[in-house]
């Protein structure tokens, strides 16, 4: 220990290494030295606990990476999960889709059985009123189908149009037909048919006959 010591009061203290430790020195220059000393003894042995931290440091990396799994083996566990991830989003959009489809079909069963309820409103308004009280009924009848259409158009009914429509065997049904006309026409309308999200859920029955515009100009 004394050997340790007199190798540390052998040790040069410059006025640098005063202003780089930031001292305020005393101003008897025996404690001055003694403290300029203590001060890079310190300073020496902080030097030398960072570089055993950095040496520690530096050798758990290597035991890390000497134990890290292989590339080949880490890309392996890379494309797995990527699999899992394209999986479930798959998963996730036919959920989404079968749902929608769930909803749809649920929807138009319910515009189906409400169909005949709509036929019953058609043939009543299509009825000639004899008196003022049977107008006065017909004109509830007529309100009350109304808001029933206006309802169901809101979920994506619609009409097929018919009468003085080209026939188009997609959307109307031929219940009669007149001779074997060239240019068919729909000339008669027995029951409306209907779209459903632009999906034909019933064809209208339909009476079909000659397009006369197009036998005059021919």
């Amino acid at each position: 220990m004394a050997d340790e010591a007199q190798s540390t009061d052998t040790t040069p203290v410059t006025e640098e290494d005063a202003t780089e430790l930031s001292l305020m020195l005393p101003e008897d220059p025996a404690e001055a030295r003694d403290l300029l000393i203590e001060e890079l003894a310190m300073s020496r042995r902080d030097t030398q606990t960072v570089l055993e931290d950095l040496q520690k440091v530096t050798a758990d990396f290597d035991e890390f990476r000497s134990n890290a799994v292989p590339q080949d083996e880490a890309q392996e566990y890379l494309d797995d999960l990527r699999r899992v991830a394209a999986d479930f989003e798959n998963f996730r959009k036919r959920t989404q889709r079968e749902m929608a489809e769930n909803i749809e079909r649920a929807s138009q069963r319910v515009v189906m059985g409400l169909l005949p309820v709509l036929d019953s409103f058609d043939l009543a308004v299509a009825h000639e009123p004899a008196t003022d009280s049977e107008a006065n009924l017909l004109g509830g009848v007529n309100s009350t189908r109304q808001q029933l259409l206006d309802a169901l158009a809101r979920e994506g009914l619609e009409v097929i149009p018919a009468v003085g429509e080209v026939f188009d065997p997609e959307l109307h049904e031929a219940a009669t037909m007149e001779g074997a006309p060239d240019h068919p026409v729909v000339v008669g309308e027995m029951r409306r048919g209907y779209t459903l999200r632009g999906r034909v859920i019933r064809a209208a029955l339909v009476a079909v006959g000659e397009d006369t515009t197009e036998a005059d100009d021919g």
